[in-house]
């Protein structure tokens, strides 16, 4: 397919540490990949992408929720929802006064196109999965609520696997 995208699917490698070694209060360590500075992430030419009609899915943790809208906003979008992906608790995790248990999906709009069906929720129970991969059910919901029978452009962005 040729053209720009209507569903810009994101889970850009936001600055952060992964936490201490299991069972330790010890320091936090690197990811096993790069990060990206918060302005980097902005100044993504991703607007350059989207078509005037598209929905935007950017994946947040708690700590950069307030700066996921203004990424959003950034690359051409309307902040709309923020979807919860609840976790189930995991040993100590990581975490300072409360345990991470929960990642975020914003969504944002760019134009008129509208879904296929209503969601009648905003938070989705899903078990942990390792480091920073997301359930495939927010991609084939994704993909359910855009899609139908009409094939069209799609793209996620730092993708962590084909």
């Amino acid at each position: 397919m040729k053209g720009k995208y209507q569903i810009i699917y994101a889970d850009p490698p936001w600055e952060v540490k992964r936490g201490p070694d299991w069972n330790s209060n010890g320091p936090s360590h690197l990811l096993p990949y790069p990060t990206m500075k918060l302005e980097d992430i902005k100044s993504l030419p991703v607007k350059n992408i989207a078509d005037k009609n598209c929905w935007l899915f950017l994946w947040v943790i708690n700590k950069y929720i307030p700066d996921a809208y203004e990424v959003a906003r950034a690359w051409g979008f309307k902040p709309s929802c923020l979807l919860t992906w609840c976790k189930p608790k995991h040993g100590i995790g990581i975490g300072g006064t409360f345990v991470q248990t929960t990642e975020h999906l914003l969504f944002a709009r760019r134009g008129t196109k509208t879904a296929r069906y209503r969601v009648d929720t905003t938070w989705f129970e899903h078990k942990r999965l390792s480091h920073s991969e997301k359930p495939d059910y927010f991609r084939v919901m994704i993909e359910s609520l855009g899609e139908g029978n009409n094939k069209i452009n799609k793209i996620e962005l730092f993708a962590r696997k084909k």
